[in-house]
């Protein structure tokens, strides 16, 4: 088996170098990575070697999609690299055989060269809009311009994967309410359109008056194998609908506004957007980003217009001289406890720790909004779901209930 000799950093950032033994070269950086080591240089057999770029085409990196958990590694393992002296290019091109994404791997290589060539490392991300976004290479701009890049790609990092974090878990808990949704109302139709049909059949052949949830059942059993042309037309007809109109600003305002109002959702809405703001806000200031272009960057991440309105009223204000904490607070968007927090930071001068401490408050209450709405979907689908099939076999039974209480007497 091949020995290869490389010189590499650590994950503590310490420069270490040795040998080892792998079948390939990608096989070596995989075996160093697996043990901390990120490898700056490679060689096979003794030989002191340099970079290879992969030349090889890979067609599926056409159709990957760069995830948040790459990207945050990726920013990591930057910031690790910088941290123990080595050279910006020199970490790049280890960061071009290290990442395993082949679309943000191919994105590295191509900004390693710019870079090469004179050009930031900000500016080159910006030809990645789709990898890195305003937010990401505005942190990183802070950095190069405050000489602290090591550090801001760390609290990057950290950013990076709480954020992933917090979708994921979000994600996670409607999870299973929207897949019984759809299993049960699949199920549904299948009884109301495959079984209800024979089994009506022989209750009609009886002869005797149908019980009124027996007639109901059919009803509907009827309808959706006679017309379900027209709910299809009807559903798609409406989904286009809604689509459309909430496109527009009107439509998208007035869907945003109210679901703000709605029990548990809204509240769970408004958490998100606060803890985002906080969040993000915070890194941003801390990174070095001056507060307007922070605020700028902090309207386009949230999702919500009347949130974001809200934000672009307190940009304004903040622009004519007005402090950040009373501007939100006449917004009435923004809770008591959030705006008395960033006005007791912006008085100590500890606006960034006060922003960071609502962040994980709301992103507590976020797990807490969570687990009640999950605790309180399952149960109530469990019990829709029971009725449904309960008003089912009541019906099918109770013509037959009737027949046997005939033939007794």
């Amino acid at each position: 088996m091949p020995v290869y000799k490389y010189s590499g950093v650590n994950a503590k950032g310490k420069k270490v170098a040795g040998s080892i033994d792998a079948e390939n070269e990608k096989a070596a950086r995989a075996k160093l990575r697996r043990t901390g080591v990120f490898p700056t240089s490679l060689g096979g057999d003794g030989k002191a070697g340099g970079f290879s770029l992969n030349t090889e085409i890979d067609i599926g990196k056409y159709f990957q999609k760069v995830t948040v958990e790459d990207l945050a590694l990726m920013t990591r393992q930057l910031g690790s690299l910088l941290q123990a002296g080595i050279p910006l290019v020199e970490a790049l091109a280890a960061l071009t055989d290290q990442v395993e994404n082949p679309k943000l791997r191919d994105a590295v290589a191509t900004i390693r060269e710019k870079v090469t060539e004179g050009t930031k490392l900000s500016d080159a991300m910006k030809g990645y809009p789709k990898i890195f976004d305003t937010l990401y290479v505005n942190m990183i701009a802070a950095g190069e311009a405050s000489g602290a890049l090591e550090l801001v790609l760390q609290r990057l990092g950290d950013f990076t994967e709480g954020q992933s974090r917090l979708t994921a878990k979000v994600k996670s808990a409607m999870t299973y309410p929207i897949l019984m949704t759809v299993v049960g109302g699949g199920l549904m139709i299948l009884l109301l359109t495959f079984v209800v049909p024979k089994i009506t059949k022989r209750l009609i052949g009886m002869g005797k008056e149908l019980p009124l949830p027996t007639q109901i059942l059919m009803g509907i059993s009827d309808t959706l194998i006679n017309y379900w042309y027209i709910f299809l037309i009807l559903g798609v007809a409406i989904y286009f609908g809604l689509k459309r109109y909430l496109n527009t600003p009107n439509g998208k305002e007035f869907f945003d506004r109210n679901i703000l109002k709605a029990p548990v959702i809204g509240r769970l809405i408004r958490l998100l957007a606060i803890s985002r703001f906080s969040r993000t806000l915070g890194t941003l200031l801390a990174s070095g980003v001056p507060m307007l272009n922070a605020l700028d960057i902090v309207r386009n991440i949230v999702t919500n217009t009347v949130m974001r309105q809200a934000i672009e009223n307190t940009r304004d204000a903040v622009k004519e001289g007005a402090n950040i904490s009373d501007t939100l607070k006449r917004t009435g968007e923004f809770p008591p406890l959030v705006t008395h927090m960033l006005s007791v930071g912006e008085k100590t001068g500890e606006l960034e720790k006060m922003l960071e401490r609502v962040a994980d408050n709301y992103d507590k209450q976020i797990d807490n909004t969570v687990t009640a709405l999950t605790s309180l979907l399952e149960p109530l689908m469990i019990v829709v779901m029971a009725g449904m099939v309960a008003f089912i076999v009541l019906s099918v039974m109770l013509p037959m209930l009737q027949l046997s209480d005939i033939k007794h007497r």
